[in-house]
């Protein structure tokens, strides 16, 4: 079956730097699109980041633009989100997702 499984989240310094994956199986990742979204508690879900099948068109959220960057190793199976310069409202559970399957999700907590 469908399997999304994110993994890096934690507690960082505002400032910090943090490195999201996403180990996927069960359907062809290679073909793919991929998404990473996030939600803070009491907020709506929101759309961080996109990567195409092959990573040549990756789009961002503007809140995160220029600090995250989204990968993809499709040997791997894997979707990464690079997360630079943490600020506290980057604080929220991150997921990913693939059509209609999401991962579990990995919590991310930016404060000194």
């Amino acid at each position: 079956q469908v399997q999304l499984v994110e993994s890096g989240g934690g507690l960082v310094q505002p400032g910090g730097s943090l490195r999201l994956s996403c180990a996927a199986s069960g359907f062809t990742f290679s073909s793919a699109t991929m998404k990473w979204y996030r939600q803070a508690p009491g907020k709506e879900r929101e759309l961080v980041a996109t990567i195409t099948s092959a990573g040549r068109i990756t789009n961002y959220a503007n809140s995160v633009k220029g600090r995250f960057t989204i990968s993809r190793d499709n040997f791997k199976n894997t979707v990464y989100l690079q997360m630079n310069s943490l600020r506290p409202e980057d604080t929220a559970m991150y997921s990913c997702n693939a059509g209609v399957f999401w991962g579990q999700g990995t919590q991310v907590t930016v404060s000194s």
